[in-house]
């Protein structure tokens, strides 16, 4: 994996076993990924997609299931049209959850990286952004497991 662009920890009030359990499954997702419709059965080497509006708009985002570890990571590669880039590798992201046990809480570690390439000044300058965003992401799956 490469330098990341972006990355944010949350502690979660659930056992590790919930948090995996909402991040893979698709109902769960939408409650806290934006409103997107996910699909993916969230093996290795299967696809997923992401549906939904953003800003008044449609769209359909796509990628591949990098790393599935139950309880411990999940990593997929992301691609939007509605960045503008060509669908190319270099235009590709990765997210990555990484799960640890803290007793009965969660330490959840989401990581956005480069698939190719390293971090360039268009990463460097919208950081901040992509931030802000995977921290709402974060704590929306922190409501969605809170006990």
């Amino acid at each position: 994996m490469s330098q990341p662009t972006a990355q944010v920890s949350r502690t979660v009030d659930a056992p590790v076993d919930e948090v995996w359990e909402a991040i893979t499954t698709p109902d769960i997702v939408r409650s806290f990924f934006m409103g997107a419709t996910v699909e993916s059965d969230f093996k290795v080497g299967s696809p997923i997609r992401f549906k939904g509006q953003f800003k008044g708009r449609p769209y359909e985002d796509r990628g591949e299931i990098l790393a599935a570890e139950p309880g411990k990571k999940l990593s997929f590669s992301h691609y939007s049209p509605m960045s503008g880039a060509p669908d190319a590798p270099e235009h590709y992201h990765v997210v990555t959850y990484e799960l640890t046990p803290e007793g009965v809480q969660t330490r959840v570690t989401l990581t956005q990286s480069k698939l190719k390439g390293s971090v360039n000044a268009d990463d460097r300058k919208h950081r901040e952004e992509y931030e802000r965003n995977w921290s709402g992401i974060l704590a929306g799956l922190s409501k969605a497991v809170a006990h």
